[in-house]
């Protein structure tokens, strides 16, 4: 997905509820300490937010982005907000989200 989509898609604001069902991409933090949810699919992006460990995240798409420990995979998660977190610390559960 082009930078100015995912703009747009932050842009947006959070997913209703009803958007969150109806996206079958779930994933669990593996990140012990929480995972650091950040405004870009980079770490050395603003942090946005945190998301606690074994909590269920809903995810909208994947990209590559920078490199977690040789992992260069990131989630656009919508939970309450648009916001990215790195792959590496998420389980995906059932289906593997799509491209963005």
């Amino acid at each position: 997905m082009a930078t100015g989509a995912v703009a747009a898609l932050v842009a947006a604001g959070p997913a209703t509820a009803e958007e969150s069902a109806n996206n079958g991409y779930k994933g669990r933090v593996t990140a012990r300490s929480g995972l650091l949810l950040r405004d870009k699919p980079t770490r050395s992006s603003r942090i946005v937010g945190t998301a606690p460990y074994n909590s269920i995240v809903h995810i909208f798409c994947k990209t590559r982005g920078g490199s977690v420990d040789g992992n260069n995979r990131w989630y656009l998660l919508m939970d309450g907000t648009w916001a990215w977190g790195s792959a590496l610390y998420i389980d995906n559960i059932g289906a593997v989200p799509r491209w963005c």
